[in-house]
């Protein structure tokens, strides 16, 4: 049996016709693929076997073009090994000194959608940037069942079904929407059926998605004041208008909506855990919210964010358990409860939108990756994620506790502490003469992640102080982590 060639194949085109031979063809195509940097040094090159049969030549001309490329020093052989680009090659400025020799030409005018206009160039910013002390979303990756993971990773990649090759629906895989709907009729009081949820990539997909089939470009949209910083670049993206609505102590202010904008199309809301301010809405605000969207015509977009983590009352029902008159479109994750990189979340939509999600949907990336699917699935059924979420309450418990207790032990009553019933964050807030967003550059230098609250903020002026996470934060560093922000605003 062949044993089949591991190096990848650069890009040669050879002419037989051509007047110039077959090896210099070979030849000249391999050094403008080294000189221009596509090579690189150390870069193992394909046999001589494999490149002649993948071109359809004999041997010889490959042989040939090589033993030039020898002679010149621009690769060699190790024994047993194979053919590798020279590895004394320049490694830095070698592609770059012969590509200057080509300037492309660009016109003046490069048009593009508006759309693309809309949103500012991508640029991370840097308390976003890593991980550790306060870092925001951050699980306790160190108390995940990473063996157990492990076992059913392997269990559907040994034997994996012919179906999980090919392409999935736009819906999801049956198994883990049917596992998610048993868990969220049991722990959140969701009405729905395993034929209403759709498996997203994460949160954000289910809010673009939400977004693309509710609203057109210049409708209106309630979002939270504070709130979500990418709901508004959702919105923003897609041409719609964010109309920021004031959060208190009983969660998004309905009668300040209807003020403001009575006939907005949509109202994207967190009501279990607000996010940034942890506000859970009451169930006056949750009523008059439902009959807004019923007289109005409107939708509710629910996003139950960290709803799973509750420390001094038992998890609060969903908004969309109260709902009779399906207006409400529910999207979860996975990536707090569980990792942020396995992409995975849900949206549970009202039955006659349905058809337009998953249209909406096939049209965006045909659906999820099979694989962590049906791991996740199994997870699900077998118990595990029960089992994780009250491993993870109790120790999110204790990260919150320290936290609480070392800002309130170095800081006082210098500052206000927001949020600390439920999640895996809080929020403080600073005297005015402090501007948070320039902390938070400072800190991000010195590897603490804290995020302004006032980029959360839509009008202005906004409120000053730091979202703290405490998922990824272990009780006993909080003290130093405390201090270490205390040091930076002194």
């Amino acid at each position: 049996m062949k044993k089949a060639s591991s190096t990848l194949l650069p890009v040669i085109s050879t002419d037989r016709g051509a007047a110039l031979p077959l090896h210099r063809q070979i030849y000249r195509a391999f050094r403008e693929q080294i000189t221009h940097g596509n090579l690189r040094p150390g870069q193992q090159m394909p046999s001589t076997r494999a490149l002649a049969q993948e071109l359809s030549l004999s041997r010889i001309p490959v042989l040939t073009a090589y033993a030039q490329l020898l002679a010149e020093g621009y690769c060699e052989t190790r024994s047993g090994a194979g053919t590798f680009v020279c590895r004394s090659l320049p490694q830095e400025n070698w592609g770059r000194r012969e590509t200057t020799r080509i300037k492309p030409t660009i016109s003046r005018r490069r048009s593009v959608s508006r759309r693309a206009h809309l949103l500012q160039p991508y640029k991370p910013q840097p308390w976003l940037g890593g991980s550790g002390a306060f870092c925001l979303g951050q699980p306790a990756y160190d108390a995940f069942p990473s063996s157990i993971w492990a076992r059913l990773v392997a269990h559907h990649s040994r034997r994996p079904l012919a179906g999980a090759l090919h392409y999935g629906g736009a819906m999801g895989h049956e198994s883990l929407r049917q596992a998610i709907c048993t868990y969220l009729r049991t722990s959140r009081a969701v009405n729905c059926d395993a034929r209403q949820i759709m498996i997203v990539s994460g949160s954000q997909q289910a809010l673009e998605l939400a977004t693309r089939i509710l609203l057109d470009p210049g409708d209106a949209a309630w979002m939270e004041e504070p709130g979500y910083w990418l709901t508004k670049q959702v919105l923003i993206a897609a041409g719609c208008r964010p109309v920021p609505v004031p959060v208190d102590s009983e969660g998004l202010n309905v009668a300040e909506g209807r003020k403001r904008c009575s006939k907005a199309r949509v109202a994207y809301i967190t009501p279990s855990h607000q996010f940034p301010l942890g506000v859970t809405m009451s169930a006056s605000r949750r009523l008059q919210l439902l009959d807004w969207a019923e007289r109005s015509g409107s939708w509710i977009v629910e996003d139950d964010y960290d709803s799973e983590y509750r420390y001094d009352t038992m998890p609060i029902a969903s908004l969309q358990g109260l709902d009779r008159n399906a207006r409400v479109i529910y999207i979860g994750t996975f990536s707090k409860t569980l990792f942020p990189a396995l992409r995975l979340g849900y949206v549970v939509i009202p039955k006659d939108l349905i058809e337009r999600f998953a249209a909406i949907r096939n049209v965006m990336d045909l659906g999820s990756p099979y694989l962590y699917q049906a791991v996740l699935a199994d997870f699900i059924t077998e118990g595990h994620f029960a089992r994780h979420i009250r491993r993870m309450r109790q120790l999110y418990n204790e990260r919150r506790l320290a936290l609480v207790d070392s800002l309130q032990r170095q800081f006082g009553r210098e500052v206000e502490i927001l949020g600390t019933q439920a999640g895996m964050h809080l929020a403080v807030t600073l005297p005015r003469n402090f501007r948070d967003t320039e902390i938070a550059f400072r800190a991000a230098h010195e590897k603490l992640w804290v995020v302004p609250l006032s980029t959360s903020y839509s009008d202005r002026p906004a409120r000053q102080g730091f979202i703290l996470g405490f998922g990824g934060t272990p009780a006993a560093q909080a003290p130093d982590a405390v201090a270490h922000l205390k040091r930076l605003l002194t």
